[in-house]
This record gives structure tokens, sequence and C-alpha cells, in this order.
């Protein structure tokens, strides 16, 4: 367990370094075409501020976007409990506490930190889950937490609205911006500048599923860790499976935040989906039943 997680993170770190890359080739690549470096520096300032803000307030963002009300304990002592108990069970802050009004079932977690962190779960899970079934699923938000799986979210999400930011921008330029500038530069730079803004979009889709893909497996072997009752998962698992639903308020956006994907189901959504099929994620949990 604790090699895996080491293990993500080592990845985490090369898929980060990969991202900044890529904006920097995206800023060279404007610097070329305009023949002006200073194009460069104010691209890779703009994006790590910008990246920053996202990271320091993707936390209400998140929250703001899915309709989360926070709650404390006389709104619902069932969740409040739970989540109140595993965090006592895991050694972590207690973290603030939402519900979403939405017949769908389903949870996330999100924050910067353990101490900046918060969990989320849905009327439609509480609706169908029993309180094992419950506790697993809190428990597979609160090994996201304590994983550190939240911050990497976060920063893999700001970099990623980075990357769609620079590219909008870059075709606004190429196809709107000076001609007469554009056509002094650079090719190669203007050829980086339309290889980049069509491609380094989905690079980031690419790399943001590859983490989250990955860290969905992990939280799911570290929830039943932390409640040493592996039927619990599988059980929330195949309820989630059965009665899985779009949510109400759909946003590509956060949908890698939640333990299942909140998307209309399509060719599309299942190929770029942040989430690994739930029948995989059982087979896993079945397989290392006797390891836990």
């Amino acid at each position: 367990m604790y090699k895996q997680i080491a293990e993500n993170k080592r990845k985490t770190v090369f898929i980060i370094i990969g991202f900044v890359l890529m904006i920097g080739v995206i800023a060279a690549a404007f610097a070329a075409v305009y023949r002006d470096p200073m194009i460069a520096v104010w691209t890779v300032m703009v994006s790590i501020i910008y990246a920053l803000i996202q990271y320091y307030f993707a936390n209400s963002i998140a929250m703001a976007m899915t309709g989360a009300r926070e709650i404390e304990k006389k709104d619902n002592p069932r969740l409040y409990n739970i989540v109140e108990n595993l965090s006592i069970t895991t050694g972590l802050p207690m973290p603030k506490v939402y519900i979403i009004d939405d017949k769908a079932p389903n949870a996330f977690a999100t924050g910067r930190d353990p101490q900046h962190a918060a969990v989320a779960a849905t009327t439609g899970l509480l609706d169908i889950m029993n309180d094992k079934e419950l506790n697993a699923v809190m428990a597979h938000e609160m090994s996201h937490v304590k994983n550190y799986d939240i911050r990497v979210s976060m920063i893999v999400f700001g970099l990623v609205c980075v990357i769609g930011l620079i590219s909008d921008i870059a075709f606004r330029m190429m196809f709107y911006g000076d001609r007469r500038r554009n056509n002094e530069g650079s090719p190669v730079g203007y050829i980086l500048v339309i290889f980049a803004a069509v491609f380094a979009p989905i690079f980031a889709a690419l790399a943001q599923m590859a983490v989250s893909r990955q860290r969905e497996f992990l939280a799911d072997a570290s929830a039943v860790n932390i409640t040493r009752y592996p039927e619990g998962m599988i059980d929330a698992l195949k309820k989630l499976q059965s009665h899985s639903q779009p949510m109400k308020s759909q946003n590509i956006a956060t949908e890698a935040l939640y333990i299942n994907n909140p998307l209309k189901k399509g060719f599309f959504s299942n190929l770029f989906s942040s989430h690994p099929p739930i029948e995989k994620r059982i087979e896993r949990l079945e397989h290392g039943k006797k390891t836990f």
C-alpha cells in the first residue's frame, strides 16, 4: 500500500513537470512567432498566478459548482458521525461536511491538504446506502485526503485549466490577431503554436485521466484498510453501478473528484473518463481480499 502511494507521488511529479514543459513550449512558440521573449515570460507568469488561484480557491469553486451546502451534526447526524469517526480512526483533522441535493448517488473530497479538506455526499447516496456501505464510501473519500490525492487533483485541475486558457488564447491570436506580425515571425513557432493549441488540451486531459484512475483504485484499497471490511466497499460499488445516473449539475471540470462518473454516459465521456470501470474496481477488491 505505502509502496503504491510513493509510486503514485513520483508519477505525479513527472506529470506536473510534463504540464510545466507543455506550458513552456507554448510560451516559447508565442515568443518565436512574435519575436518577443517577454511574451514567454508573461505567459509563464500568468500561468503560475492562474494555477495558484485555482489551487487556493478550488475548494470553494468546486462546492459552488456542485451546489453543495455545508452541514453541522444536527443537520444530518448519520453522515456527520460517520465522517467524524473516520477522522478519528485515520488521525486526520475533521473535514467540512457537505450534502448535495441530487438523486444520483455520488460523493467526493476536495481541498489542498488535510487541514483544508471537505467531503460531500449526495442525497441519493444517503438514500441507497446502508451504514456499512456509507462508511466505506466516506472512507474512500477520506483516503483521498489521507493520500494527498486532493492536493494532486487541485494541482492537475489548475494546470489543465491553464493549458486550456492558453490554447484558447493561441487560437484567437493566430486567427484574429495582427497577421502582419505573424507573417514576420518564425514559421516554426507558428507551427508549434498551432500544434500546441490543438494537442496540448488532449494531452492534458489524458494525463488528468491517468492520475485520477490510479488514485481511484488506491482509494478503494485504502478504504478497505481503514474499515477492515472489504464487503462494505464492494457492496457500495455494486450499488453505485446499479443505481448510476448523471447528476443534475454536470461539469467536466469537477468530474475527477467524484467516486463515480457524474456525467451522462456516452462514447466520448467513457473514452476520456477519469474513472476506471466499476467492474474492474470490484474485481481488484475481490482479488485482494486475502491481502487486506
